[in-house]
């Protein structure tokens, strides 16, 4: 089973899951309890610097959720170029015995190359 979430998912508290983020208290119990889930050593020298920069992360995500988005449509793209490449085209290309021409060493229809691989 696969459950879908965004951050207008409601938690079981009836919040959503933005409402939670921005009413979410970070301390260093929390941080410390990040840091087990994702693996990662935390220096007790840095522990209240990344707990200032965790709750900066916090307000900001807050002041987000105050703006008036209504009415603007969604952004999937950063520029207005959809596709900068140009169309695929086919072209004549050489034939396979022209290929092997070119070659030090063939044996039709492939190319010969030194042994790499040694048992």
């Amino acid at each position: 089973m696969v459950a879908s979430f965004n951050l207008s998912t409601k938690l079981g508290g009836g919040f959503s899951a933005l409402e939670y983020i921005c009413t979410m208290q970070v301390d260093p119990s929390l941080v410390n309890h990040l840091a087990q889930l994702s693996r990662l050593n935390v220096a007790p020298d840095k522990m209240d610097k990344l707990v200032q920069d965790m709750q900066d992360l916090v307000h900001f995500v807050a002041q987000l959720n105050a703006l008036d988005t209504s009415g603007t449509a969604p952004l999937m793209h950063m520029g207005d170029a959809s596709n900068v490449l140009r169309a695929d085209e086919v072209n004549g290309s050489i034939t396979n015995l022209e290929a092997l021409s070119n070659a030090p060493d063939a044996a039709a229809p492939y190319f010969k190359v030194p042994k790499v691989i040694r048992k």
